[in-house]
This record gives structure tokens, sequence and C-alpha cells, in this order.
């Protein structure tokens, strides 16, 4: 899909205070960002934020960053982050998630969450899906040995791929569902903009928890 370029979005993100700049300086180093030692949840690829901004909201004993490589899509979150002065734990970053294993120390994430990632739906590109076996390697490097991976998506044929990728990446799966709003895990979910856009729709949500 093409992203429809933003104009002053870069310059916006640059001069945000709720952008981290120079990320991988804090590597190791993200409790002095946040000025506590509470756990630290990621987002990767959080599109305009809505889900991370509500969790954060509800949950102020826990550290959230929210990680988007397009500028365009991050500058909307910011837009709608100045109407949320009140909140202290979360920050962002413009980067891209195949760099995350430089942005952070080992067991430095709790959580990592995966929203509707791009599926990259020709097999050519198949590394770059984010539950591919390449990405589970970076988040083994990252997560805390008791992390979990938190995926959702209304895509059937990423989906069936991911539940191939977890056990061959070595790790375990759990709370696995091809239709999360009408199961046992609904209660307490967040819905991102796409998946209230796709739900409205009368798609599925399929979702699935990986741990190690």
């Amino acid at each position: 899909m093409r992203l429809r370029k933003v104009k002053g979005a870069k310059e916006a993100i640059d001069a945000s205070s709720l952008v981290i700049h120079n990320a991988v300086t804090q590597k190791g180093h993200w409790q002095e960002v946040f000025g506590n030692n509470n756990p630290i949840h990621i987002e990767i690829g959080m599109g305009k934020g809505r889900f991370l901004t509500a969790l954060a909201k509800q949950n102020p004993e826990i550290n959230y960053i929210g990680i988007e490589r397009y500028d365009s899509v991050l500058v909307r979150a910011l837009e709608k982050r100045e109407q949320e002065e009140e909140i202290r734990n979360l920050f962002y970053l413009c980067e891209d998630a195949k760099n995350i294993t430089e942005l952070f120390a080992p067991e430095e994430v709790d959580r990592i969450y995966l929203n509707f990632s791009d599926p990259w739906p020709k097999d050519r590109h198949a590394k770059r899906r984010l539950t591919s076996t390449e990405f589970f390697a970076r988040y083994h490097q990252i997560l805390a040995k008791d992390g979990e991976v938190m995926f959702k998506t209304d895509n059937r044929i990423l989906f069936d791929f991911s539940l191939e990728q977890v056990p061959l990446s070595g790790w375990q799966l759990k709370d696995v569902t091809f239709d999360l709003h009408h199961s046992e895990y609904a209660e307490g979910n967040i819905m991102t903009e796409y998946e209230e856009k796709f739900s409205s729709m009368g798609n599925p949500i399929f979702r699935l928890v990986a741990y190690r």
C-alpha cells in the first residue's frame, strides 16, 4: 500500500519531545528516559497510536514505546497525542523494526505487540513479515525471559504463516483464537483503528500469544 506523504511530517517529528531521537544511545538505558524501573512494553508498527495510547492511560505503571517507520503515519499519532497531556509513560520512535536489537539491550523489553502488521504477501518477502523466524530471533535478543509477543491480524494467510513460524523459532503458542471478538479473550481487548474497521465489515480477528 502506498502511503500519502504528509507535508511537514519529518519536521514535526524532529521537533517533538515525544519522539526519542538517536535512540541507539538509549540502548540499555530506557529506564532513565522514563525516570523509573517500570516494565517496558513496545508496539512495532503502531500506526496512528490509538491502541498504545489507550494502554498507556489504563496502565500508568507500565512504560510504553511505539515504533513506526513511516513519518507520515507517526505524525498523526503525535497530533492525537497532543490532546493527551496527562500521559507520561509513552514515547515514540521513528525506526525500522529490523533495527530493534540496536535499540534495546538483552531482556530490556517485557512485552511486544504486533497489530495488523504488513502481510508482505509475496513469498520472496516472507522474511520481512514481523512474525517470521528472522524477527522472532530479534525478539529473542531483547525480550525478558518471561516476556511475550502478542499478535493480532485479520489476514488469515498471515496468521497461518505465523502459527507455523512460532514453533519453528523455538517458541510456544498460547491463547490462540480465530475469532477474538467472540472468544474468551475478548474482555479487555483494545481495538486498533484497523481492527475496528475490519471487524465492522464482519471480518474475524485472529490473535495469538508467543512465549519461550
